[in-house]
C-alpha cells in the first residue's frame, strides 16, 4: 500500500473492528471486541478510529454519487440494450420518480448509518479505555467530525433523520426535524473544532482536520436558509475566512489542474482540505465496498487501449447537453476533462477505430449486407436517444449507442488497477470551493470582508482555470455555470441545483417538477427496523 493510502486507514487489522459496528437503524450486530482487548496501547487507540474513516469511504463513489449527480442535469446513466437498468435504480433518478423502495436511496442510508454506528462503537471503547490527555481529545474529535460529516450527508439526502450517538442502544429513535439536526451538527463541529488538528500534509490527509471543520461550517450556512429557513452568510463568510487566513492552502495552477485528480494524487495537492483516499488493495468495511469505479462507468469501450486499462470498462455513465452547456470557453482547461466527439489515441493523431459489421454499428439497419465488416472511428455524441425502448429507458446495444453521450474523465483511469478500482483519491473540500461560497455568500447578501468582493473571488479562482480575460461583474447565475465547471463529477451539483433554484427544472428526458423530490424517502428497510420513523412528506 503506498505512502498515501496508509495514512488514514491506519492498520488493516482495524477492519476488524470496523466489520463489528453498526447504526441501529441497520441490522444489529455483535462483537467479541470489547474495551477489555483492544485498544491496550497508543498505536492500537490511533488503529481504533480507522474504521470510521474505512466506513466513510464505503459507498461515497458510488451510491452517494449516484443520488447526488444522476439526479440532476449533470450526468445520466440510460440503459443499452438492456444493461444498466438494473430495477429502474438509474432511470428512476434522471425521472424523479423515486419510491421508498428505490436502491441507491436504502444503499446510501445503509451506508451513512453504518460509520455513524462505526463511529459511535470507536467513541464508546475509547472513551472506556484511552487515558486522558491530548491525544484522547484529538482522536475522539475527528471520530465526532466524521460523524457529523456523515449526518450533514444524510440531512442533505434525507432532511428529518435521527440522531445517534450512545453505542449499544437500539431503541427506536424518531426522525427529528431538519433544523435540529442541522443544530445538532453545528454544534458538534464546534465543540469538536479547538481540539482538530492544524497540521496539514503527509501526517493528518485523510483525517479530518480544524480546516474541515471550517469548510463543514461554511458549507452548511451557505445551504442554511434552504435547510433551516434562515440565512446565515456572515457565518459562511467568517468559515471561510478561517481556512483563508490559515495560508495553508492554495490554488492548484492552470497546468496542475488536471493531475489533482489523477491515481496519482495526494496529500501534496495545496488544494485538499478533507479528501476520502481509495486504494484498490485496501480491504472494505463489513456490509460496504469501498469502491472508486470511475472508469469502468466513464470510458468508452473502444477507449479500453488508449487508457492502458487491464480491463474492458461498462462505459454507461454520460453528462447531458444541458450541463455539457457551461463548459464554453475554449481556452479553460477544465474542458480536457471530457471526452468528445472524434476520439484519438493519446498521441492526438491516430484514430480510435472499431470495427463491427454493418448491423453491429447501427441495429436497425436492414440493407442485404448487414454481417458485412465495418469499421468507423469512435465519435462521441452530445445527445442521448432512447432508440430502443423509451420506455425501458434503452438507447439500444450497438456502437451508435455506445458512443452517446460526452464522458467526464476527471478522475483520470487507473491504470494500474486490475481490479476496475482506483487509486484516486476523491476530495470532499477544496480550496476552491472555499473561495466560490465566500464569494456565493456575498452574492446573496453576506458583508464582505478582507477588501475581497465576489468578482474578485471568482477572477482569483478564474485566474488559474482560464486564460480568457477576467470576468467585469459575477450574478448569481453566472456563479452557478462556474461552480458547474469547477466542480463537475465531485458530488456537489444536486446540492447546488436545489440551493440556486435549478433542481425543479427540465432536463433530458426528465420534467417532473415536484418540490418534496428535494428530499429523499426514508428507505422500507429503515422503516421496517425503525418503527418510530416517519417517512417524508409526499412519499
Amino acid at each position: 500500500m503506498s505512502m498515501k493510502k496508509s495514512i488514514c486507514y491506519i492498520s488493516m487489522l482495524a477492519l476488524v473492528f470496523a466489520g463489528a459496528a453498526c447504526h441501529k437503524l441497520d441490522v444489529p450486530i455483535t462483537t467479541q471486541l470489547t474495551p477489555e482487548v483492544f485498544p491496550q496501547n497508543p498505536t492500537q487507540f490511533v488503529q481504533a478510529s480507522g474504521p470510521a474513516y474505512v466506513a466513510l469511504r464505503g459507498n461515497y463513489s458510488l451510491d452517494y454519487w449516484f443520488m447526488q449527480s444522476l439526479s440532476t442535469d449533470e450526468s445520466i446513466m440510460p440503459a443499452r440494450g438492456g444493461n444498466w437498468y438494473d430495477n429502474q435504480n438509474y432511470r428512476m433518478l434522471h425521472y424523479h420518480d423515486w419510491t421508498k423502495d428505490h436502491g441507491w436511496t436504502n444503499g446510501a442510508w445503509s451506508w451513512l448509518s453504518r460509520t455513524i454506528g462505526a463511529t459511535n462503537q470507536s467513541l464508546s471503547i475509547l472513551g472506556t479505555t484511552m487515558p486522558e490527555g491530548t491525544s484522547k481529545t484529538q482522536i475522539t474529535s475527528e471520530l465526532k467530525m466524521v460523524r457529523a460529516l456523515s449526518y450533514f450527508m444524510m440531512m442533505d439526502l434525507y432532511g428529518n433523520v435521527p440522531l445517534d450517538t450512545v453505542y449499544g442502544d437500539f431503541t427506536p429513535h424518531a426522525n427529528l426535524p431538519r433544523a435540529q439536526v442541522f443544530s445538532f451538527i453545528e454544534n458538534e463541529v464546534k465543540a469538536a473544532m479547538p481540539n482538530l488538528s492544524t497540521t496539514t500534509g503527509i501526517t493528518t490527509y485523510g483525517r479530518a482536520t480544524r480546516y474541515t471543520a471550517f469548510a463543514l461550517l461554511a458549507k452548511m450556512y451557505l445551504n442554511a436558509q434552504y435547510y433551516t429557513g434562515t440565512a446565515r452568510y456572515n457565518e459562511c463568510i467568517v468559515a471561510c475566512d478561517s481556512v483563508m487566513a490559515s495560508g495553508k492552502f492554495s490554488l492548484e495552477t492552470r497546468a496542475n489542474y488536471l493531475n489533482m485528480f489523477y491515481p496519482n494524487n495526494g496529500p501534496s495537492n495545496p488544494e485538499f482540505i478533507f479528501v476520502i483516499p481509495y486504494d484498490p488493495a485496501a480491504s472494505s468495511a463489513y456490509g460496504l465496498n469501498g469502491f472508486m469505479y470511475h472508469a469502468r462507468y466513464d470510458v468508452p469501450r473502444s477507449e479500453t487501449a488508449k487508457f492502458n486499462l487491464p480491463f474492458t470498462p461498462s462505459a454507461p455513465r454520460s453528462t447531458l447537453p444541458e450541463f455539457y452547456a457551461n463548459f464554453n470557453d475554449a481556452n479553460d482547461i477544465r474542458n480536457r476533462q471530457w471526452l468528445t466527439g472524434l476520439q484519438f489515441m493519446n498521441d492526438g493523431v491516430t484514430p480510435v477505430t472499431v470495427t463491427t459489421t454493418k448491423k453491429g454499428y447501427d441495429q436497425f439497419y436492414t440493407g442485404a449486407d448487414a454481417n458485412a465488416s465495418y469499421t468507423y472511428q469512435v465519435n462521441l455524441t452530445p445527445n442521448i436517444v432512447l432508440r430502443q425502448d423509451a420506455t425501458l429507458y434503452d438507447c439500444g446495444n450497438d456502437e451508435i449507442a455506445w458512443n452517446m453521450g460526452y464522458r467526464n474523465i476527471k478522475f483520470y483511469p487507473d491504470a494500474t488497477s486490475t481490479s476496475r478500482n482506483q487509486n484516486n483519491d476523491v476530495p470532499m473540500f477544496r480550496y476552491s470551493d472555499i473561495l466560490l461560497m465566500k464569494a456565493e455568500a456575498i452574492l446573496r447578501g453576506g458583508t464582505a470582508t478582507n477588501g475581497q468582493t465576489a468578482l474578485s473571488l471568482v477572477n482569483q479562482l478564474r485566474a488559474v482555470r482560464t486564460t480568457t480575460a477576467p470576468w467585469t461583474a459575477v450574478t448569481l447565475d453566472n456563479m452557478y455555470e462556474e461552480r458547474n465547471r469547477e466542480f463537475a463529477w465531485e458530488c456537489w451539483h444536486r446540492n447546488d441545483m436545489i440551493r440556486f433554484g435549478k433542481y425543479e427544472g427540465t432536463w433530458g428526458f426528465k420534467t417532473n417538477t415536484d418540490t418534496y423530490r428535494r428530499i429523499f424517502p426514508v428507505p422500507t428497510s429503515a422503516l421496517v427496523v425503525n418503527p418510530a420513523l416517519v417517512q417524508n412528506p409526499g412519499y
